[in-house]
């Protein structure tokens, strides 16, 4: 077994090299302290590092195992629920002994099926240092465990694509067209959610350099009229951009509305609805209010969006008026009926004539990371092997799913055809993510949390996941361990080295599965005889074999270690087949993976399910809140929670990148000046949000480029209440979100639907302590 690992001799100096989610830096060290970061080599670096001058290995780090007191003193009966309660330190001995001890005995009392590991997050950019690597592997090894499945990005998406596409959401990014493509052969984008440049800073693996900016001025540039449909004007944040101020989750109706008035227009391309497609029929049926008496046209759409119908008829006929690209963001389907937008989205392409024609049609999350936008291709590149063990009375649980398993044990949902019940959860292990911050309804999460007997966490910070733990064990950040790095789609691989040691006791996530292997008698199958460093080294050689085998040699570690990194020299390519394009030139030679073989504007697969809440076609459906609901008497403000320039998510919220960001300590909300008028509520006033499920405070911004009736809260602050299940003193919007699954078919989050209230707020503003430790016994 070996022993934590000792503190080093020798003092860093010098410059180093790492790689992050949002980029690729340069790390100056001096006597062993992180002194400088900056972007290294990239003409548009991310906001999310840029102009970061410190790293605080001090302030809220996890510096030493720690143990929930009461769960210390009485594992079985708690006599303080977590979230309030103090921890006390113990040795890495007693730690590793504590978890190897509740891992055997849930395994061997419950079965594999009550450990939850769905463990979601972004945790590291790096290859092997892959926090969700290491837990799955490691819990696969064990015996099992309940996973989770989709995303809280796009699960919709992920359900409704291959129903009416016959192809994965991520089949469907790798045929959208590039930036140039888009500049040379688009006439009109239409962009639903818009095409947020932050959002961009971002690629899974991290970014060699950033174009995102660059390819949408080269557009704008081009004579590309670009549309951007969104609450929020700055979605779409170029000169020119025509801003339609939709309001929000009625992106359905506005689609729906558009198909109409083409259809009715006659300016429907007939022949591909009618060897392309299945189901027009039904769904002009349904537009024209044949089944339901309500046509679906620009007039009822203006009153459900609150735009002008001269609008949407103008939108009609520049549709079809030019070469067309609809663009759907992620946002637009994480909220109630998510599934309903990119369906009507293809349904609307599809009546136009665009789709199947190049560079034209839909292109489902453009702008969601910065991959898409740019070529992209699949790389043999390894990952650390998760050794998945497929156990036939454990099925994975909808992702977002999460509270609603811990308080429902036993029950039974609808899952996109089949029945999903939820296990009895005895012990949950997180690493390398907040559920505190990206679940919705997080007063509701905070009694679900109670119900498993024990909940273990790798942390590096105190998040609150950690402070609702009952063992914390503290471990390494990307600065502190060496490891390689790999955007998607990219053509790069990246040196991330080990530029300081970890403070306090902190271990890599490796070391510590390691010698809990040990402890349960499978160190050498999780480990495979290879050391961290070993491993990093491995995953190089085995990318560096296959790449050679498909023709593009890259050199080896050693002179892969020294340079910092290296490109991967790619053939040119050639463009990927699009799938649609081949259905429109012969459809009975190329069909799609669907049951018809055609785009299925009905989906009789979808229609068997029977389901209320996801219907045979695309069709509008009010969502259980929003602005033109009985609830907005009460709550009249649509709350929105994008995701924030100065952060990844939660990631680094404690750093000064995100802090520079805030008003008097506490997350921004943007707010419409009318609105703000009406509330007496002043640029940085601290102001109350509130509805039902939640309250928060929050500092406020007027700004004109947000929609009346709408305000805008960004997710990622970590949450902070000043009591459990009271006001969270720092902004974080998911005490306020709706955590409700979309529908049957995807179950996904919805957060995207949720209204709320706002007023100034004047009473002792309390402290913010989100970033603090926790109370210690000693």
């Amino acid at each position: 077994m070996q022993n934590p690992r000792p503190a080093r001799t020798d003092v860093h100096h010098g410059v180093f090299t790492t790689a992050t989610h949002w980029g690729r830096y340069r790390v100056v060290v001096k006597g062993g302290e992180v002194r400088w970061i900056s972007p290294l080599d990239d003409p548009e670096p991310a906001t999310i590092g840029y102009r970061r001058t410190s790293y605080d290995q001090g302030r809220g780090r996890v510096l030493r195992p720690m143990v929930r007191t009461s769960y210390l003193r009485n594992r079985d009966t708690p006599a303080r629920p977590r979230g309030d309660d103090t921890f006390t330190p113990v040795s890495w001995e007693r730690a590793l002994d504590l978890v190897a001890e509740e891992i055997k005995r849930a395994h061997n009392t419950r079965g594999p099926s009550s450990i939850f590991g769905g463990s979601y997050g972004w945790a590291s950019a790096g290859r092997f240092h892959h926090a969700q690597s290491q837990v799955h592997r490691f819990l696969n090894v064990a015996g099992g465990y309940t996973p989770s499945t989709d995303s809280y990005s796009f699960a919709a998406m992920a359900r409704i694509v291959p129903h009416v596409l016959g192809t994965s959401a991520n089949e469907h990014l790798l045929s959208v067209p590039t930036w140039e493509e888009i500049a040379d052969h688009v006439d009109l984008l239409l962009a639903f959610g818009g095409l947020p440049a932050k959002n961009a800073q971002v690629n899974p693996g991290g970014v060699h350099v950033h174009r995102s900016r660059s390819g949408l001025r080269m557009c704008a540039e081009a004579g590309v009229e670009l549309v951007n449909i969104s609450p929020q004007r700055s979605d779409l944040d170029i000169d020119d951009a025509q801003w339609v101020r939709v309001r929000p989750n009625t992106d359905t109706a506005l689609m729906l509305a558009l198909t109409y008035e083409v259809w009715a227009a006659g300016d429907h391309d007939a022949e591909f609805l009618r060897e392309c497609c299945v189901g027009a029929e039904d769904l002009v049926a349904y537009l024209s209010g044949s089944l339901d008496g309500v046509v679906k046209d620009a007039s009822w759409a203006a009153e459900v969006c609150d735009i002008p119908d001269a609008t949407i008829r103008d939108l009609a006929r520049r549709i079809v008026g030019g070469r067309t690209l609809i663009t759907v963001s992620w946002s637009i389907q994480r909220g109630d009926h998510g599934e309903q937008p990119f369906w009507a989205a293809i349904a609307l392409a599809a009546m136009a004539g665009h789709l199947g024609r190049p560079q034209r049609g839909v292109a489902l999350g453009f702008g969601t990371h910065h991959s898409t936008g740019a070529r992209q291709r699949k790389l043999p590149v390894a990952a650390f092997p998760q050794k998945v063990r497929e156990l036939p009375e454990i099925a994975p649980i909808p992702v977002a799913r999460i509270a609603d398993m811990l308080l429902g044990p036993g029950q039974e949902i609808d899952f996109d055809g089949r029945r999903v019940t939820f296990p009895d959860i005895d012990l949950v292990y997180w690493c390398g993510g907040n559920p505190f911050h990206h679940h919705q309804d997080l007063n509701r999460l905070v009694e679900a949390w109670q119900q498993p007997r024990t909940i273990i966490v790798h942390e590096s910070f105190w998040t609150a996941t950690a402070k609702h733990a009952d063992i914390v064990l503290p471990v390494s950040t990307y600065l502190e361990r060496n490891d390689v790095a790999f955007g998607r789609h990219e053509s790069h691989l990246s040196v991330m080295h080990a530029a300081v040691d970890p403070p306090g006791e902190a271990r890599d996530d490796y070391a510590v599965f390691a010698d809990l292997a040990d402890r349960l008698g499978f160190r050498r199958e999780f480990t495979e005889g290879r050391s961290a460093d070993e491993w990093v080294r491995h995953l190089y050689d085995t990318t560096r074999d296959g790449l050679a085998a498909a023709g593009m040699p890259i050199p080896d570690f050693r002179t892969f270690w020294a340079a910092g990194e290296v490109t991967i020299p790619l053939p040119e390519p050639d463009r990927r087949a699009d799938p649609l394009a081949l259905l429109r030139e012969d459809p009975m030679r190329n069909p799609l993976a669907t049951p018809s073989g055609k785009v299925e504007l009905t989906s009789a697969t979808i229609e068997s399910f029977a389901y209320d809440d996801c219907p045979g076609h695309p069709t509008w459906l009010e969502p259980q809140e929003w602005l033109g609901s009985t609830v907005a008497e009460r709550f009249p403000l649509h709350l929105l929670s994008p995701q924030p320039r100065t952060r990844l998510h939660s990631q680094y919220d404690q750093a000064d990148h995100s802090a520079e960001s805030k008003v008097r300590g506490r997350e921004p909300i943007q707010v419409n000046p009318d609105d703000a008028t009406a509330r007496h509520i002043r640029a940085g006033d601290v102001v109350r949000v509130f509805n039902d499920r939640g309250q928060c405070l929050a500092g406020a911004v007027i700004d004109p480029g947000v929609r009346s009736g709408v305000v805008v809260l960004h997710a990622g602050a970590w949450y902070d209440p000043i009591e459990p299940g009271g006001l969270d003193a720092h902004g974080n919007p998911n005490v306020l979100t709706f955590d409700k699954g979309t529908s049957k078919l995807a179950q996904g989050p919805s957060s995207g639907t949720a209204l709320v209230q706002v007023e100034r707020f004047d009473g002792p503003l309390p402290p913010v302590r989100a970033f603090d430790p926790p109370a210690q016994d000693t």
